[in-house]
């Protein structure tokens, strides 16, 4: 049986439904883990976020580079 990768075109598919700029909410849906783990990884700098006033939002391109997907064609 041939396996997978966890971060195969279709994954990226499911990625690219989601907006450009994300929430704590999204970025949580998109990891599998919850909102109260992406304050952590937020708080430890393992995940990189821009504030917009008192709120965090997290481009698409920062959770990309977290997962370590690269752009391959």
């Amino acid at each position: 049986m041939k396996r997978q990768s966890l971060y195969s075109k279709q994954s990226l598919k499911r990625l690219s439904e989601y907006p450009d700029v994300l929430t704590v909410e999204e970025a949580s849906e998109i990891l599998g883990v919850c909102t109260k783990t992406v304050y952590k990884m937020i708080k430890k700098g393992d995940l990189k976020k821009q504030n917009v006033g008192r709120l965090f939002r997290i481009p698409k391109s920062y959770i990309v580079a977290y997962l370590g997907i690269e752009n391959k064609k």
